[in-house]
């Protein structure tokens, strides 16, 4: 079985390959989440920042979809949930 930290390298490379993305920060929330019916099969909590020019002109349900098609099949064997802020370059400079 894969360590957090691997996973979140992992879901990093993913998330920049899969959507060109300029920037990824990735946050294992996993210790929050200790006890919780979800985190007894070993998957992980991440918390996900993508700021990529492919989310432009997409909606938030989209932007979503994207980010859960670029971690592919770590949604069934590493990730339990994944908390998203998908912005595009002029969003993430706007603040």
């Amino acid at each position: 079985m894969m360590s957090n930290e691997e996973r979140v390298k992992l879901i990093r490379e993913r998330l920049r390959d899969g959507l060109g993305a300029q920037a990824v920060e990735v946050q294992d929330d996993s210790h929050k989440h200790i006890g919780h019916e979800g985190a007894k099969d070993g998957r992980g909590h991440f918390s996900v920042a993508v700021v990529a020019a492919a989310f432009e002109a997409k909606s938030l349900v989209e932007r979503h979809r994207m980010v859960y098609e670029a971690v592919g099949d770590l949604m069934e064997t590493d990730i339990h949930a994944l908390s998203i802020q998908a912005r595009t370059p002029a969003e993430a400079t706007a603040g």
